[in-house]
Formats: structure tokens, C-alpha cells, sequence
């Protein structure tokens, strides 16, 4: 019923009476509906009680309202909001199925939405944070269960890698969750939705999503090396022709942050805990199914080919090549990722 949602009066006075109000699915963190303000479609969402609820929707319309400069739009509008009951009003947009080669327009569109950061924005969201030293101890150990005995020089290099992370310039307006699902294809382009986990930091960050694998999201792909190319290339001269700059950071060190912080986020979202990589040897070490053996392989494969040259992460190249031949050795079953999305 539409006395369910969450319109009050402040809203109201603004934006007038809501009709045709419908309950869209959403995640757990969230309530969303689909509604008509003097005729025109909108989408309503509530950030709900709970741990976090109240920094998610300030992150969200924080980094709604910064996003708002970049023309083409890369997010929904925001019409309203309504602090008090965590309460965000959107522009509805309508969304197509993604076409081939969809990641090309992604890359475009990201890196518009990190440079629509500029240093009037620092302080309006937490600073992103990368994968920290209890995440090198929890790496060596599923490296060892697995059979793959970390060599001289591994953690000295895993460590200058956090270091390197944390130092990094930069304050893009990362989306903190940028996978499939959380974005939206339209004929004008491509749009973003749900910034709960909205932070500053280098883009890079979020650039490295296309190569590694989405390590946030649930759904996983691996483009084609060609279409990687192409994404990656799209994306730094969307930046170039934003900012006038070249973006700053190393790919590799941003693919190998996201194989050293594992699957944490991901886990947080879809069983509601926070167990690191290698603390759970019991069960798989927090990778109990197919589909995240699936992208942890996927991981390794990527960070070895990409150390393979040498460079700063040799050592950690063959052990990730290691490990992924101990793995596919354990699970002979285990399957590439898709390279189109569902």
C-alpha cells in the first residue's frame, strides 16, 4: 500500500503527492519504490535501520550531489531528500539490456563520474581504504594451506604494495560499488545507482574492476583481452579530456590491492559478516563455493600474468601462479569466468 512509503510532509510541500506507488525489489539494505510525482515516473529509496544505515545515506547523497555537475549525466537526478527517515528521491531511468561490448561505454562513464571530484569536494565523503598489513598475514596463509610456500621477499613486497595503495594521490569520486546491476544503460549512456559505499581516492581503483573481475559484486565477467583494451583505453581519455591529466596509479598494484583484500566486501553484503581471506580454512577459507573459487582463480590468473615481467610483485606473481595451479588442481572443475554479464 502506498501509505508504506516513506513521502512526508516536507517532501510533499516540495514535490507534491506521490501516485502509482510500487515496491521494487532491492537489496536488504534498502527499500525502494517506484512512484509518479504530477505525472512523472520517480524512483524512491530508503536507506533502512541498521548498522551503517545512516553513513550509507550520507554517502549517497553526498556523492549524488557531486556527481550532478557531469553533463552527460552519469547518475539519476536527485529531486529530494528527506534526512530524517533516510530518504532519497531519484529520477527514474529507464534501463536496456547492455549491448555487446558494454564495458566500453562503462569505462567512459566511470571515468567521468571519479572527475566530477575536485578539491572542493574533499571532506564531503571518507577516504577510500585499501587492503591493510592483517591482510598480507590472511593472503600468506591461504597461500600455505593452499601448498604454495610464499618465497624470500613475498611479504617485503606485499607490504611496499599497502604502502603504496595508501599513498596513492588522488580524490575521484569513487563509486564503491560500480558492478553489474549497479548500473544503468540507457539510450543517452550509462548511469550510476547506489553510492552507500561512496569514498574519495584514485580512480584506478575502480578502473582496475574491468581486469580483476568486480571484486564487490556478487556477478563476476571477464571481457575479452580486445574489449579490455578498449575499456581501459575509453576510460583514460574520458579522465585526459575531464581533468587535462593522465590518471594517476599503477594498474597492477590496484589488481593485486583487490587479490590481497579478497572477497571482504562481498561477503559483508551477502551473508552479513566480515571474515577476511584465510581465516576460515574450515570452510574453504571464505571462498566455500564454486563462484567464489571461481574469481579468486580468476584473481590469481590476472596478477600473474600482469607480474610476469618483472617489476615490483615478481615474487608475488609466481606465487598467484601458484596458487592457481593448486587450486585448479583441488577443484579440476572450476570454470573461466563468463565474459558476458547475466
Amino acid at each position: 500500500m502506498w501509505s508504506q512509503l516513506p513521502f512526508g510532509e516536507r517532501l510533499k510541500a516540495e514535490l507534491g503527492s506521490p501516485r502509482r506507488v510500487r515496491r521494487l525489489s532491492s537489496s536488504p539494505r534498502s527499500r525502494v519504490w517506484r512512484a509518479e510525482l504530477s505525472g512523472t515516473p520517480v524512483v524512491v529509496k530508503q536507506l533502512v535501520g541498521g548498522p551503517g544505515a545512516a553513513d550509507g545515506y550520507a554517502r549517497e547523497a553526498a556523492a549524488l550531489q557531486i556527481a550532478s555537475r557531469v553533463d552527460p549525466p552519469v547518475v539519476p537526478r536527485l529531486l529530494g531528500t528527506d534526512p530524517d527517515e533516510r530518504v532519497l528521491v531519484l529520477e527514474h531511468v529507464d534501463h536496456q539490456r547492455p549491448r555487446e561490448g558494454w564495458v566500453v561505454g562503462y569505462a567512459d562513464a566511470l571515468a567521468r563520474l571519479h572527475a566530477a571530484a575536485v578539491a572542493d569536494t574533499v571532506g564531503s565523503l571518507p577516504t577510500w581504504s585499501g587492503p591493510t598489513r592483517d591482510d598480507i598475514g590472511s593472503f600468506l596463509r591461504l597461500a600455505r594451506t593452499l601448498g604454495a610456500v610464499p618465497t624470500s621477499g613475498v611479504r617485503t613486497e606485499l607490504e611496499g604494495l599497502v604502502d603504496r595503495l595508501t599513498g596513492t594521490p588522488g580524490h575521484a569520486l569513487l563509486h564503491g560499488d560500480p558492478c553489474p546491476g549497479n548500473d544503468m544503460h540507457t539510450s543517452e549512456g550509462v548511469r550510476f545507482i547506489d553510492f552507500e559505499q561512496a569514498a574519495l581516492g584514485s580512480g584506478i581503483t575502480e578502473l582496475a574492476y574491468l581486469r580483476i573481475g568486480f571484486p564487490t559484486c556478487w556477478c563476476a565477467t571477464a571481457p575479452t583481452p580486445e574489449l579490455l583494451d578498449a575499456a581501459e583505453s575509453a576510460y583514460r581519455s574520458a579522465w585526459r579530456t575531464a581533468t587535462g591529466t593522465e590518471v594517476p596509479g599503477d594498474l597492477t598494484d590496484a589488481c593485486a590491492g583487490w587479490l590481497l583484500r579478497g572477497d571482504a566486501l562481498v561477503q559483508r553484503a551477502e551473508r552479513g559478516v566480515t571474515d577476511r581471506l584465510g581465516e576460515l580454512p574450515d570452510r574453504d577459507w571464505g571462498w566455500g563455493t564454486a563462484t567464489a573459487r571461481q574469481r579468486l582463480v580468476h584473481r590469481l590468473g590476472v596478477v600473474s600474468r600482469m607480474t610476469a615481467e618483472g617489476g615490483e610483485l615478481s615474487r608475488l606473481g609466481q606465487l598467484a601462479a601458484a596458487m592457481r595451479e593448486s587450486m585448479l588442481t583441488r577443484w579440476p572443475g572450476l570454470q573461466p569466468l563468463p565474459a558476458q554479464r547475466p
